[in-house]
């Protein structure tokens, strides 16, 4: 009878397991791990300065404004002894965050950085008009990355009538304006308006592998393949000011929010990799804020393929300043940081 009874205790301790994993899988399978892209993070130098320049030249508005320290944002970031000031802005639909490190300071963007760096993102903010934009810009005195506004030539079908310009903010964050034709870009850039600056419809990333960068995004994170180009040419060379640039473009995009776009640089290949020592308060630093509706089955995931925290692991976050319940950072394979919320 004791054998029985322990059998059975057995068998009914083996089905709870089997349960709980089932519905551990149920969870991740159910819902992509990632059902939208908030906003793009950016570490500043100077919030005031930033904040004008985003406000004043390009037309993003200010949401909000907190400043935030203690135990469980040195484990989310980090970085100890921190002391954050984030300011939220707006533009259309989408967000950008900038962040300044009270405490500790960080290190300014390398001024030898290039496009085909594997540190490199941008933030791509759609216009109505690219001659105005561009005009608005010279007005402003922006640093120019590339030569000049281009034009993508119409045999690359994917590309073709696609204007854009890169440039940089004050602390060297690079940052691109675009246009597209009637018929590419989703169906509210191509609505009557009479804004100049319209909205965010991506951010990009350079990749070192299309491939490896898909198996995180596509089959882990749950994003879906939008659309792939392969962009050369002599325009290409001077939107990217990169000599020979040949580019394999994939983007991708969630639920809801900008996509991610994938910039792998098949010529030239000699790009700096991402720097090891890369931290949070380093005005390098970039986090694409997404947003998943379990994080601690995000986090299980990822651990299971071996990414590469920042974070202790899925920090609460006590008094909701941010805005979500509990958070991690990550790296992508190329060390592109990854801020996953749940809200």
């Amino acid at each position: 009878m004791r054998r029985t009874i322990q059998s059975r205790r057995a068998v009914l301790a083996t089905a709870l397991l089997l349960l709980g994993s089932l519905l551990a899988s149920a969870q991740s399978t159910t819902y992509p791990l990632v059902s939208g892209v908030d906003a793009i993070d950016m570490t500043v130098s100077d919030i005031e300065r930033a904040v004008s320049f985003y406000s004043g030249v390009l037309s993003f508005h200010k949401v909000s404004d907190v400043e935030v320290a203690g135990e469980e944002y040195e484990h989310l970031e980090g970085v100890f002894g921190i002391r954050m000031r984030i300011v939220r802005m707006r533009l259309g639909e989408e967000f950008i965050q900038l962040t300044e490190y009270l405490a500790p300071r960080g290190r300014p963007i390398p001024p030898a950085a290039r496009s085909n760096d594997r540190s490199f993102q941008h933030v791509a903010i759609i216009v109505s008009d690219m001659d105005k934009a561009y005009a608005r810009l010279r007005q402003n005195k922006v640093e120019h990355a590339s030569s000049g506004p281009q034009r993508l030539p119409d045999w690359n079908k994917n590309a073709a009538g696609i204007r854009a310009f890169y440039f940089k903010d004050p602390d060297g964050h690079p940052l691109e304006i675009l246009q597209f034709p009637p018929d590419k870009g989703a169906e509210k850039w191509h609505r009557p308006s009479s804004k100049l600056f319209l909205g965010i419809d991506h951010t990009a990333i350079v990749v070192g592998d299309t491939e490896t960068s898909l198996h995180f995004y596509r089959d882990l994170l749950g994003m879906r393949v939008a659309g792939e180009s392969e962009n050369y040419g002599i325009e290409q060379e001077h939107l990217n000011n990169v000599f020979g640039a040949r580019l394999h473009i994939t983007s991708l995009r969630a639920a809801t929010g900008p996509g991610i776009e994938l910039l792998e640089y098949l010529a030239p290949r000699d790009g700096a990799p991402f720097p090891a020592d890369e931290h949070a308060n380093d005005v390098v630093h970039r986090q694409t804020v997404v947003v998943s509706h379990h994080a601690d089955v995000a986090a299980t995931e990822l651990s299971n393929v071996h990414a590469k925290f920042v974070s202790s692991g899925v920090v609460s976050e006590s008094d909701g300043q941010l805005g979500f319940h509990k958070g991690f950072l990550v790296r992508d394979p190329d060390g592109h940081a990854i801020l996953v919320e749940e809200r």
